[in-house]
Formats: structure tokens, C-alpha cells, sequence
């Protein structure tokens, strides 16, 4: 029989920091990742400020600062018949030493927190671990049954097990969570296109025409998210790829003429967008953290920061009890209550801006290309410029910071 104290399902950003700062409180950690590795086709590569404020608590500042980046200071869009570029959030102006968003590879940045872990004596990480079940007895959640990449199968008994592998958890359906959907309007297209050095720096949005794009700069190449109707991806894909590109080209003005953009609609990736959230994160034994407790919206960008977020506080509320032996309930209850308000937050928030914003855009009820069409809460933004600093610290911090267990720090 295995045993752990604590056992992490999912290797993401919300498991591995989990992992690293219950490692170096002195806690038991195994995480299982069912991949062999973390050279996936992640879509967010998004480090915040808070993030940021981690690692350098961490002692990682240096290490992290070697990766492969680009720093995004502003979000922008062109507003009005003439496009002139308005900023909408200017991270520059956040009073922090870590005024910026780091793009960084996601494999990169998981890379780096399980280097870090694997010094601590308590920490291991089992790759090609894919859990399988849990394991139940007596109305407590007591570890999960697991099967490696050559079939081997087997059970890992744990203290408290952490579901931290995403939307797609088969936690999830535990009737005691209660799942909650809320309607969508969007999917969203990701793909690459090259960027030259002229082009518009930051991240850039444009509404106009019933379209709405984001472009954010990753250097020598954009990464581009097409916000497109819920469930119209096989439509748009029936189209040859050319008139793709034909409708980029005439959408953003600076990419006319170039020849070379979106190759084949491989390149092209759906994400399917849902927003919903466990009433419960928790029952015996088991607790539901990042977007295996709160599927979020790719509006903002936020939900890797809420995830690391859950994870900051999760260590804070459990390492020292997971690590004297007197783990109750009511520590892992803490959790949730600590996290539920900024996520009922966050989420209300997206869900405003999918319905007086990404679903009158979709149907061209909002262009910014008109000014007639601009919202005018946008309009007022954009002409008082103190108005900048809330979206700003929103994106970069949202409604709460954790602080990470005194025991973890270096």
C-alpha cells in the first residue's frame, strides 16, 4: 500500500504550487500528472503581479527571470472611424514593483516550479500518473486509484486528496459538489501570426463589424484569440483557410498585404468556453481548487491567477495542521470560504461583460469603429484617465491577494 499525506491531482499551475509550498512547509506532497511531460499546447501564458510577488517571496525572482518573456504594460484598443489606439488598462501605473504581465511559456513556468520542488525532501511528482478514481470508505475520501502509461495500475492512500486537474475533473461529479453552469455566448479560436517589429506592442482588442479579436504580442509573433458564437467553430471552418486570413487582413489594418499568416486550420485551436462553479468545494477527504472548483471565462485573462490564488491559500490553511497530524474538516472548509467571494466576484463580473459586451458584439449592437456604437461607460474611461487604474489592477491583482505560509518562504 502507497501512502502520502497529501495527494495533488493534476500537475497545472494550481497543483504545482500547491505542491512546492506544502514541500517546504514540511508536508508529505505527491502530485500525479498524467502527462510525461508539460510540453502541451497550453493557452495561458499569463504570469501576473501577484504571481510575481510569489515567486520573489519564493526566492525564484532570479531563476524565473531566465525564461523565455515578453512584458505586456498596456491593453489597448482602437476606437472610432479613424482606429486611433485608446489604452484601456496601464499596468504601469500599478504602485508595485511588479507593474507588468509576464508572457511566459506555461511548460517553462511549470518546468520551473517542479525543479524547485524536487529539492524538497517531501515532494515528489509522478509524471505519466494518471488518476483514475477515488478511493471512498466510510463516507471519507481516502486516495485515489491511479494507472501509469504502461498499464500499471495501483492505489495511493492519502491524508486529503486535491483535485487541481482542471474543468474537465471527474471529481466534478460528486453529487455533494453541486455544479453550477452559467450560459456562455462564446468559443474562442486560438492561433499564431507573425508579428514584425513595427506592429503594436501589448495586448490589443479590436470590436468592430460583428467581429471581436484580441492580439497580444509574444515578440516575433502574435497570439490571437478569435471570440467567435457559441458553437459556430465547424461553420467557420468549412471556409478555406484563405478566407480566414482574407477576413484578418481586413480586420486588422496592419497585416494588410502580408501573405503569409494562418497556414492550415490545424493551427487554428477551439476552446470552448464555460463559466460555472462547485456550490461545495469540498467533502471528506477531497478538495476542489482552480477550475476543477470554478471553470472561468477567458475574459481578463484572470483564471491562472485565481488558480495559483486558491493554491496560496490552500497551503496557508492546511500545511501546518496536514503537517502536525490534526487535519480536520473545518481547516478545509476555511478554503473555500476565504476563496468564494472573489470568485463570485470575478465570475459576476464576466458574466456582465459576456452580456453587455461580447454578446452585443457578436451581433455588431457595439462597434468601436463608430463612436455612436461605443458603451458609454468606455467612453468615459478613456477620456479620465484615473478611470485606467481599475481595470488595471483588476487584471493584474484581482479582488484579493493570498499570502503564502510563513514556513515556504526563502
Amino acid at each position: 500500500m502507497e501512502r502520502t499525506t497529501c495527494c495533488i491531482i493534476g500537475g497545472g499551475p494550481a497543483g504545482m504550487v500547491l505542491g512546492l509550498l506544502l514541500a517546504r512547509s514540511g508536508v508529505e506532497v505527491t502530485v500525479l500528472e498524467k502527462h510525461g511531460d508539460f510540453l502541451r499546447d497550453f493557452r495561458g501564458d499569463t504570469v501576473h503581479p501577484t504571481t510575481l510577488r510569489l515567486l520573489d517571496e519564493l526566492g525564484l525572482t532570479e531563476r524565473f527571470a531566465e525564461l523565455p518573456q515578453r512584458r505586456i504594460d498596456q491593453a489597448r484598443l482602437p476606437l472610432g472611424a479613424d482606429g486611433t489606439f485608446v489604452t484601456l488598462a496601464d499596468f504601469s501605473t500599478l504602485r508595485s514593483e511588479f507593474n507588468y504581465i509576464a508572457m511566459v511559456p506555461q511548460w517553462d513556468f511549470l518546468d520551473l516550479l517542479a525543479d524547485s520542488g524536487k529539492q524538497e525532501p517531501t515532494f515528489t511528482l509522478r509524471m505519466n500518473t494518471e488518476a483514475t478514481s477515488l478511493i471512498r470508505e466510510r463516507g471519507r475520501v481516502r486516495g485515489v486509484r491511479y494507472r501509469q502509461s504502461d498499464g500499471t495500475t495501483g492505489e495511493l492512500r492519502a491524508t486529503i486528496t486535491v483535485a487541481c486537474d482542471g474543468r474537465g475533473s471527474a471529481v466534478r461529479d460528486i453529487p455533494e459538489l453541486d455544479l453550477q453552469d452559467f450560459p456562455t455566448p462564446m468559443d474562442v479560436q486560438w492561433f499564431k501570426i507573425p508579428r514584425k517589429p513595427d506592429d503594436p506592442e501589448g495586448a490589443v482588442g479590436k470590436i468592430s463589424a460583428g467581429r471581436f479579436s484580441i492580439l497580444i504580442d509574444r515578440g516575433d509573433y502574435f497570439q490571437c484569440a478569435s471570440i467567435i458564437g457559441k458553437g459556430t467553430d465547424a461553420r467557420e471552418r468549412s471556409r478555406p483557410i484563405e478566407k480566414f486570413n482574407d477576413q484578418l487582413r481586413d480586420f486588422v489594418p496592419w497585416l494588410s498585404g502580408r501573405r503569409e499568416l494562418v497556414r492550415d486550420w490545424d493551427e487554428v485551436k477551439l476552446l470552448h468556453v464555460s463559466l460555472d462553479r462547485l456550490r461545495k468545494w469540498h467533502v471528506p477527504g477531497l478538495l476542489c481548487l482552480g477550475d476543477a472548483a470554478h471553470a472561468m471565462s477567458p475574459v481578463g485573462g484572470v483564471g491562472i491567477n485565481l488558480a495559483v490564488q486558491d493554491a496560496v491559500a490552500a497551503a496557508r490553511h492546511l500545511a501546518d495542521p496536514l503537517r502536525e497530524n490534526r487535519l480536520r474538516r473545518h481547516h478545509v472548509a476555511a478554503v473555500q470560504r476565504r476563496r468564494w467571494p472573489t470568485t463570485v466576484l470575478i465570475q459576476g463580473l464576466q458574466r456582465t461583460i459576456h452580456r453587455n459586451v461580447v454578446r452585443r458584439a457578436l451581433d455588431g449592437t457595439i462597434d468601436f469603429g463608430e463612436a455612436a456604437k461605443i458603451p458609454l461607460p468606455l467612453r468615459l474611461a478613456t477620456a479620465l484617465p484615473l478611470f485606467k487604474r481599475v481595470p488595471a489592477y483588476l487584471l493584474a491583482h484581482g479582488a484579493l491577494r493570498e499570502k503564502p505560509p510563513r514556513s515556504a518562504l526563502r
